[in-house]
């Protein structure tokens, strides 16, 4: 195909809930602009953006898929993003480097959670927006309410600028309301008939037509005096001013279609190329030279500077890097540096993406969005400059992963191959994260719910031939003291020859929530010499790994060795550290010792109807409610509740709210934890230490 420069790309991601229609959308998008010989079909695995085999199997999307399309002298690139609540974290790139973001509304079930999720992703990335009405051939398919739901979720400047023809089977087509035509699609390679509309929806049309007219002419004084005198505005007015007020984010366009019987997807591709920003005309990118901020046009002419947003990991193939020419142009066998890494990276071998398959380039423009293979030291939110001038493009921020599980090898001797595995899953998922806990000696792989973390070990195992067992995780609790205490311990051993000898006096105290441990020198006169204290220090923070509860590690507390005795002779470091060890174990066990359990910051969105369920399971859980706001049809719920009570809450979530609900979680601080709760974890500790030793 040939290049196209930054006025003539158009950049789109679809955004929506889960199963709303966008990669039969992509795919009907493909096929109507004759970028595909045959119409690709989520159902029977031949869907172009959705073709990993766990998304083939499962029949949704789990990461962005990418594809492009050629429409009225516009190249259109499509990034398909995942809409359901375990991988909806995922569009946060796509969106930032897309120009507007198609909002798929099901005309069968409205507004749903995700889809109030993407639209704020969009707002939080200022993209301007437009809003299509899927699967008006569906039964119980419905124009009005859909409408309703789109104007009590996001406003009244959302408007139409196409109407349906006809509804669920009876779906045919479109009336184009911005040049008065009704476009009825004959089958599903997308090509419609343009006729008048029809009679029957002339007075709908009218109004419609009034309502569109009314809205775009608020967007500017002299359009609104010009309405009221005229009564309309001319097709060329509110062409130029419905694109001005769409690049600014203050009107909303709503359109309607099937994807799945490729109805109204031409209307859709015009008004992407005739309406909708493109690079050139988008908000200027800004990055940061030598800690100053500078500004990124998107013309084609300037130094080359590109922003890594998704990175896929091929067996085969080697690190795949997708990314935006922000500005330049990046051509084949290029080299740029990696700002962060400040490595030099070839860029061998440009390709766009059709789905899986690679077309390749000569040379990508300013806005343009292209791949590389192999680039060795290069991840998601990484910038690609040139070397005389190191550009920063900020990266995008991802979610804190919301749930962990322990993973060990199925195999014995696969541990290395488990890590080498997950490391390159990290770089293809920005929500995930690998790692190992010092205390429980555990690898943790975290994710944004069960069902993220069991595909991508599923992943794992298919790609690399490494089977994994996924257990819940051993909680983290810690254990500190609530009073005082000043105990003396002695250390006196002898075996003929030189003895051991160390004689401390100490005194254990409390200290606020997370301020960690202190030690204080308090000797004075030599009663324990200075090059001993050091071993005090040592043996106290070694014993505090393993506390006298059940055994987890202590904090928040202040020992101050205040006296001692030593021996000319006897007296070394390693006596020293085990009367450490006694006197910390003496003075734990006269200071109330108590275990700590980790809170989580929590925060639910649930549809309004699903709240007082939500609440009283949250209550089970020793959760604290500490507020709701409102955000469209959606409750959002804050509250406070210990991580030993949200293991099991994603599946209890999901069956509460039939799937429409979503939560995010992070720590908080470590409180103490109830005495009957305790008393089990207790008698579980001594259960396992048993088991171990025998």
């Amino acid at each position: 195909m040939k290049t196209y420069g930054p006025d003539d790309i158009r950049n789109i991601a679809l955004l929506g809930h889960g199963d709303v229609g966008k990669t039969t959308l992509a795919s009907a998008l493909i096929y109507a602009a004759k970028a595909s010989n045959r119409f690709g079909r989520v159902d029977d695995g031949t869907a172009v953006t959705d073709w990993e085999e766990d998304e083939i199997e499962r029949q949704i999307s789990i990461s962005t898929g990418l594809a492009f399309l050629e429409w009225d002298k516009t190249k259109i690139n499509i990034l398909d993003t995942p809409g359901y609540g375990a991988f909806i974290a995922d569009a946060r790139g796509p969106i930032r480097v897309a120009d507007c973001g198609v909002v798929l509304v099901s005309a069968v079930s409205g507004v749903e959670v995700m889809t109030s999720k993407a639209w704020e992703y969009c707002e939080e990335f200022e993209k301007p927006r437009i809003l299509l009405v899927s699967k008006m051939d569906r039964e119980n398919a419905s124009s009005a309410r859909a409408l309703e739901s789109i104007e009590k979720n996001f406003g009244r400047m959302a408007v139409p600028v196409n109407l349906p023809i006809g509804e669920e089977s009876s779906f045919a087509g479109v009336v184009d309301l911005i040049h008065g035509k009704a476009h009825r699609y004959a089958d599903d390679t997308g090509t419609y008939a343009e006729e008048d509309i029809p009679g029957d929806m002339k007075e709908q049309a009218d109004a419609a037509r009034s309502t569109l007219v009314e809205a775009v002419a608020e967007l500017d004084e002299e359009l609104m005096e010009k309405y009221f005198e005229a009564g309309d505005l001319t097709p060329e007015e509110l062409q130029g001013a419905l694109k001005k007020g769409i690049l600014e984010g203050k009107i909303f366009p709503i359109l309607f279609c099937a994807p799945s019987k490729n109805i109204g997807t031409a209307d859709l591709m015009s008004f992407l190329s005739g309406y909708c920003p493109s690079p050139a005309s988008s908000p200027v990118w800004q990055g940061t030279v030598a800690e100053e901020t500078v500004d990124l046009p998107a013309a084609d002419s300037d130094p080359a500077a590109a922003y890594v947003f998704k990175t896929l990991s091929d067996p085969q193939m080697g690190r795949i890097s997708i990314f935006r020419v922000v500005s330049g142009t990046v051509s084949a066998d290029m080299v740029l540096q990696n700002e962060r890494s400040g490595a030099s990276e070839r860029m061998a071998g440009l390709f766009h993406m059709m789905g899986k398959e690679h077309e390749k380039t000569q040379e990508a423009k300013a806005g343009d969005i292209a791949a590389v293979m192999k680039l060795k030291e290069t991840a998601t939110g990484d910038t690609l400059c040139l070397k005389d001038r190191m550009v920063a493009i900020p990266p995008v921020k991802y979610p804190i992963p919301a749930i962990s599980f322990a993973v060990e090898p199925k195999s014995r001797g696969d541990e290395d191959k488990i890590m080498a595995a997950l490391q390159r899953m990290v770089e293809e998922d920005p929500n995930l994260s690998v790692g190992r806990d010092a205390q429980t000696k555990e690898t943790l792989v975290s994710g944004q719910s069960t069902q993220h973390v069991e595909i991508v070990l599923a992943r794992v195992q298919r790609r690399y031939g490494v089977e994994m067992i996924m257990n819940q995780p051993k909680i983290a609790y810690r254990e500190t003291i609530k009073g005082k205490a000043e105990v003396h311990a002695r250390h006196k051993k002898q075996t003929g020859g030189h003895g051991q000898f160390a004689d401390i006096h100490i005194r254990m105290e409390p200290m606020s929530r997370d301020s960690g441990f202190e030690f204080v020198d308090d000797i004075f006169g030599g009663a324990v010499p200075k090059n001993f204290i050091p071993a005090v220090e040592k043996g106290m923070v070694e014993a505090m790994e393993h506390g006298s509860v059940a055994g987890y590690p202590v904090q928040d507390l202040k020992i101050t060795l205040f006296d001692g005795q030593h021996h000319p002779v006897d007296s070394s470091e390693m006596a020293f550290k085990i009367a450490a060890h006694m006197g910390f174990k003496e003075a734990m066990s006269q200071c109330s010792p108590t275990l700590l359990e980790p809170v989580m910051s929590v925060e639910v969105v649930v549809p309004d109807e699903c709240m007082g369920d939500v609440m009283g399971d949250l209550n089970s859980r020793r959760g604290r409610i500490q507020g709701m706001d409102q955000k469209g049809a959606n409750q959002v719920i804050r509250a406070q509740v210990p991580l030993a009570e949200m293991l099991t809450y994603a599946s209890t979530l999901k069956s509460i709210t039939g799937g429409r609900g979503n939560f995010s979680m992070e720590f908080l601080a470590y409180e103490e934890v109830p005495a009957m709760i305790q008393q089990k974890i207790i008698e579980e500790a001594e259960k396992a230490k048993e088991e171990e030793e025998s």
